[in-house]
């Protein structure tokens, strides 16, 4: 188990902040979210191919296992970069006049399934509300591509920037 983990972490960063494009930092994610992404990819319901092969042959108490691994990884800092004062501004508009702190909390720390998306990588954030929002990644009950529908691509890459950096004051 501590030789897969470590596999994971090749790619999603030793102190669970993800250095690889478009890779997922996973420090602090809750623990439900994590088993439910990676019974996901387990299943083959997601779509990549490496977390599908990483995952193919988990036990549902190896999901647990690692999911409460995960958890306790620290969660990412504020990226060192300050952010654009435009974007940020927009991007912070943008969860005031929707739900995102309801489900993902106000300081979008995230919990039970909902992920963590404060100081996540910010090409990641936008890959995901792309496919949520195209219907090619599984959401909860369609409720993520419903959120996302009246949103422009510009509102997504303002909305990604603003969740990177959102600790952040321009």
């Amino acid at each position: 188990m501590d030789e897969r983990f470590t596999i994971c972490l090749s790619c999603h960063g030793a102190d669970g902040q993800s250095r690889v494009p478009e890779t997922p930092s996973l420090g602090g994610q809750p623990s439900f979210f994590s088993v439910a992404q990676l019974f996901l990819f387990r299943d083959g319901r997601r779509n990549n191919l490496a977390m599908i092969a990483a995952a193919k042959g988990l036990t549902n108490d190896d999901l647990v296992a690692f999911a409460d691994r995960i958890a306790k990884l620290p969660p990412p800092p504020a990226p060192e970069e300050t952010p654009d004062p435009p974007r940020f501004d927009r991007g912070r508009k943008l969860t005031l006049r929707h739900p995102c702190g309801v489900c993902h909390n106000p300081d979008f720390s995230g919990r039970e399934q909902m992920p963590r998306l404060a100081n996540q990588r910010e090409d990641y954030l936008l890959k995901a509300m792309r496919e949520y929002k195209s219907g090619a990644r599984l959401g909860y009950g369609g409720a993520m591509a419903q959120e996302l529908a009246d949103l422009t691509d510009q509102d997504l890459i303002d909305l990604a920037h603003f969740l990177s950096h959102q600790r952040s004051q321009p």
